[in-house]
């Protein structure tokens, strides 16, 4: 343990000062590199790695002269570091896919967090990050000059669970100025292994509705984002029927969503309470909670959607108590159905929608090219749903 905290001090210095040129002949192969590359905008500020190339491979330089051995894992594959004379250790990773990647440093068999990136809490813990950064497409989910909303941290004492919460809630910008207007609200939920804050720290929700609401494309709305109670791994107890375990995951959440977090929202800020001002959405179990809160209670919603939903292995005719079994009555009470995924991951999403097709279901369906089961295909995902809410 003593090693590993010297090891830990110094990756953690290293990332401060690692960049500095090594003395005599790595000098002009780190100056290359220096010059050939870009580092990380999910870096802390100061720190020089990771860096990234223009084919998306990223570089990691520490100093760490102690460590027998150091991995870098990332998008699931383990990258073994190699140590020079001067104790530094150096990886490039193989060509990544853009957008936002939780990553660890292996040191000595102890996975850790890299000191000079950012954290952010996925994988069930507190992860590093790094961004693959996008061409011009990705603009929509970046800052831009445009008047910008917020995004506030609200501690509220849920009375079913007997318990304090967080809920990140976003404002649009206009809403401190137009003082009498109310204000429709979207509960947005993430996955399994992440909290609260990832909409608005992985996924960059704030800036893709600024955006679009400064364009045009969507109405100003509040946007609730609360933990979902999936933020520990999904463990069944042996014996237990694995199909009841898994509708337990994360159930606790319905009762909070409904009993203690709506009737916050509608107290504290000026919302529109009426179901047709009131829409949810969630990413991978997300999706799942969005649909075990939404269909039985469709008095309190009228549109939803799912971003790579785990829903498997239903049979849309009986399923969430035969609630699409009456088309033309879902129809009329849900204005908008939306359910998307990316192209390289099996989620069972196309198939379902053409189910719901099938028997007469108004669903869209949405795939983004080239991603997975990644914060890149969700950024994707909300920004094609959200501009069809509450017109």
């Amino acid at each position: 343990m003593k090693n590993l905290k010297r090891i830990c001090m110094a990756v953690g210095m290293s990332a401060l000062f690692g960049w500095l040129p090594a003395q005599n002949a790595a000098d002009e192969e780190l100056k290359n590199l220096m010059s050939s590359t870009e580092r990380a905008a999910t870096n802390v500020p100061g720190y020089e790695f990771p860096r990234l190339d223009k084919e998306g491979r990223a570089y990691f330089r520490f100093h760490a002269p102690e460590a027998t051995g150091l991995q870098v894992d990332i998008c699931g594959k383990k990258y073994p570091m190699k140590k020079d004379a001067q104790g530094f250790w150096t990886a490039v990773t193989d060509p990544l896919v853009v957008g936002f990647h939780y990553y660890f440093l292996i040191a000595d068999g102890v996975s850790v967090i890299d000191p000079s990136t950012y954290t952010f809490f996925g994988c069930c813990r507190e992860a590093g990050g790094i961004e693959v950064p996008e061409g011009p497409e990705g603009d929509y989910y970046r800052p831009q000059q445009v008047p910008h909303g917020q995004v506030r941290s609200c501690t509220y004492y849920a009375e079913s669970q007997k318990e304090f919460r967080r809920a990140m809630v976003y404002t649009p910008a206009e809403y401190e100025k137009n003082t009498q207007k109310r204000y429709p609200v979207l509960y947005l939920q993430h996955g399994m292994g992440e909290d609260e804050t990832g909409w608005s720290s992985q996924g960059n929700m704030q800036h893709i509705m600024d955006n679009l609401i400064a364009s045009g494309e969507c109405v100003p709305m509040i946007v609730v984002m609360e933990s979902g109670d999936v933020e520990a791994p999904f463990t069944p107890i042996p014996g237990e029927n694995p199909f009841e375990a898994r509708n337990k995951y994360g159930a606790s959440f319905y009762d909070v969503l409904l009993k203690d977090l709506i009737p916050m929202i509608d107290g504290t800020f000026r919302t529109k309470t009426d179901r047709e001002n009131r829409a949810m959405a969630g990413l991978s179990w997300g999706g799942f909670q969005t649909f075990n809160t939404v269909l039985p209670n469709l008095d309190k919603f009228s549109y939803l959607g799912t971003f790579s939903g785990a829903i498997f292995g239903v049979d849309v005719k009986t399923c969430f108590d035969g609630v699409f079994a009456d088309a033309d009555k879902f129809n009329k009470q849900v204005h908008y159905f939306f359910m998307g995924c990316g192209s390289d991951e099996n989620f069972g999403t196309k198939k379902m929608t053409d189910d719901l097709k099938g028997i007469g279901i108004d669903v869209v369906f949405y795939e983004s090219q080239g991603t997975a089961h990644e914060w890149l295909t969700w950024r994707r995902c909300f920004k094609e749903f959200v501009p069809h809410l509450f017109k």
